[in-house]
């Protein structure tokens, strides 16, 4: 089992980072791109500082929950485009058939 070193500390914006990136997963999907950019953020400080901060485990699971909500979001607005064009393009046929 592995201990905390000495002056260690959690990062005081990991849990948050989390929370955001399961919100946006579930709930709202507009907070998934800020717990992917506030995670990636906060991932560099634990990084930088080596054995300044633990739960980097914590604020890298946010952010990863951020990158799939956003990709879920582009992906829903890539399909609704194409939903809204074939949609129309179908119904301007129909009209002309009919005219």
């Amino acid at each position: 089992m592995a201990y905390p070193q000495q002056g260690t500390r959690e990062h005081p914006e990991a849990t948050k980072v989390l929370v955001l990136g399961i919100l946006g997963l579930v709930v709202c999907n507009i907070l998934a791109p800020f717990a992917w950019v506030i995670g990636n953020r906060v991932v560099k400080e634990i990084d930088a500082s080596p054995g300044g901060y633990t739960n980097r485990g914590t604020a890298n699971a946010g952010r990863i929950c951020g990158m799939v909500g956003t990709i879920l979001i582009v992906v829903g607005l890539v399909i609704g485009i194409l939903v809204g064009v074939l949609g129309a393009a179908s119904d301007s046929s129909a009209l002309g058939a009919v005219g």
